[in-house]
Order: structure tokens, then C-alpha cells, then sequence
């Protein structure tokens, strides 16, 4: 049996016992260490699983999953991946081969950030599509990110939008080279996302991400002890003024309110705020929420 298993946003504890259970019983634990991170290393989830793990980067995954699936019709082998299994692409097309060779495989699923950015007071079911922000560069700065954006602000959902990891790259020159050297990981944070997304709206200029009458939420850490998980609300620009230091430890993401925000959600969310008296006004005058 292949398992690709759900580890949930934190720490070793929060694998299911379902999950658990699988990884004891495997031949061999590989852990997927590009998509997302855990909070805690690596001999820490050996320790707690008193099992070896295999770290699995980017091209075993996607170019070298027969490694991973060897033997996997005979014995069990595990894949573990930080919060849900089949939130990355990667991660359905890995179960894809499965099936093409025959091997049965079991999916366990977990929490992962697609739910658990409820804990900024939105309601899961006024979400629409999520996004992906990459890092920009001197020469690219793609903006295909905006149109979903826009999409969503069109039907008044709120979009989440998950932040650049950069882990395991290689620098263009070493690329073309053909050396094995890799770049320090990387990871965005807040004022960087903010700070691109304005970047996009001055060059589209399509009132999507105006930046004083836009609410964000931002979120580190979610899931994790109450001393990491960080979670700061306010205007694009109220977020963008903040010091870094105000967002926490990575992984970030951020959560831009849609106008079909409820009363409730705006009021649980002000807790959050950076600025409660500006946060309340501008739901009300531009949002709409007139319950407030």
C-alpha cells in the first residue's frame, strides 16, 4: 500500500492516529520538503515516529517517484506531507502513477491552511479561488494572480492567497552550469506580498487592491502554539506599515475580504486590527456592513 499522509500545520503531534498507525507500519517514511514546512525538524518527527525518514525534494517527487513507489504493491511506504495531502498538484499527480502501476494507495488527510485560515474569523464558505503569489524578480513579475483576485472580488469572496517558498533552488547561473549548488531557503513574508500585490494594482490600475480601502488578514504560523500563530488585520496599507517583526516566523499567508463579508466576521476579526476604529469604518463605508 502507498500512503501519502497529512501531517497538519504544526508539529509531530498533529498527525490522526490513522496516520500514525500507517507510518509504523511502513517499510519506508519519505517526507515531502519543498511544498510547505513543519515548524520542527526533522529528528524531531524521527524521534516521535521512531522511524528513518527520506527527505523527498522536488525532483524526487516529480521526476524520480519511482524510487518513492518501489516495492509499494508488496510492502507499505509512506509519504508524508505538510498539511493535507491533496492540496498541491504534486501530490495528486504522485497517486496518478500510483494507480498506473497497480499500487493501491490511501490517502489520509489532515489540516491544512485551506481550513484553518478560519481562524481569522472568515467564513470558509465565503472563500473563493485561492492564489498563489511567487517571488518577483528585476525581470519577471507575473500578474496572473491579480485576475483571480479580481474574479473573486467581482462575486464578493474573499481570496487566500499563499505566499512563496523558495526551498532547494538553484541560482540561474548554477542552472545553466549544471552545478548542484543551491540557494539559501527562502520564504515571503508579509510586507514583501503586500508590497507586490500594490505593485500590481499601479500597473493594472483596476481598483482591485486599492491600498486604503482593501482589507487584508494576515496569517503566520496558523495552527501552531499560541506564542507563534500570529494574526494581523488592517488596509493593505495599514500592513504594508507595519515592521516585520509584527507578522511573526514564516510560513505566511494573507487573506484579502471580500465585500460579501458578514457583520460577524468583521467584528470577530477586529480583535486583529491594527487599527479597530479605521478597521470598523471602512467595512462600513466601502464593505457595506451596515449592521456595524
Amino acid at each position: 500500500m502507498f500512503y501519502i499522509i497529512g501531517l497538519g500545520l504544526s508539529d509531530e503531534k498533529d498527525i490522526t492516529l490513522r496516520g500514525l498507525e500507517a507510518v509504523k507500519g511502513s517499510s519506508r517514511v519519505y517526507l515531502e520538503a519543498y511544498t510547505s514546512i513543519l515548524m520542527i525538524s526533522q529528528e524531531r518527527l524521527e524521534a516521535f515516529y521512531q522511524k528513518p525518514i527520506i527527505l523527498a525534494d522536488r525532483d524526487m517527487v516529480e521526476t524520480q517517484s519511482d524510487e518513492i513507489l518501489a516495492n509499494a504493491d508488496t510492502e507499505d511506504v509512506s509519504l508524508l506531507v505538510v498539511g493535507d495531502p491533496l492540496g498541491a498538484t504534486t501530490h495528486t499527480d504522485i497517486v496518478l502513477r500510483a494507480r498506473a502501476l497497480g499500487i493501491p494507495t490511501r490517502v489520509i488527510h489532515n489540516a491544512s491552511i485551506m481550513n484553518a485560515v478560519g481562524a481569522c474569523g472568515l467564513q470558509l464558505y465565503n472563500f473563493g479561488q485561492t492564489v498563489s503569489l511567487v517571488f518577483f524578480t528585476e525581470t519577471w513579475k507575473p500578474d496572473s494572480y491579480y485576475d483571480r483576485v479580481k474574479e473573486n472580488v467581482k462575486l464578493g469572496m474573499h481570496t487566500l492567497v499563499l505566499l512563496d517558498i523558495k526551498v532547494k533552488e538553484q541560482s540561474e547561473e548554477n542552472l545553466a552550469r549544471g552545478r548542484k549548488i543551491y540557494e539559501p531557503p527562502r520564504y515571503m513574508s508579509i510586507p514583501t506580498a503586500v508590497s507586490q500585490m500594490l505593485h500590481t494594482e499601479s500597473e493594472r490600475s483596476e481598483d482591485v487592491l486599492s491600498p486604503e480601502t482593501t482589507l487584508a488578514i494576515a496569517l503566520s504560523r496558523v495552527g501552531g502554539d499560541a506564542d507563534q500563530q500570529r494574526i494581523v488585520a488592517g488596509t493593505l496599507k495599514e500592513l504594508l506599515e507595519q515592521p516585520e517583526e509584527a507578522f511573526g516566523e514564516p510560513l505566511h499567508s494573507i487573506v484579502i475580504v471580500g465585500k460579501r463579508v458578514h457583520h460577524m466576521e468583521i467584528e470577530y476579526a477586529e480583535e486583529y486590527a491594527v487599527d479597530k476604529q479605521n478597521w470598523r469604518r471602512v467595512a462600513k463605508e466601502v464593505y457595506g456592513c451596515a449592521e456595524l
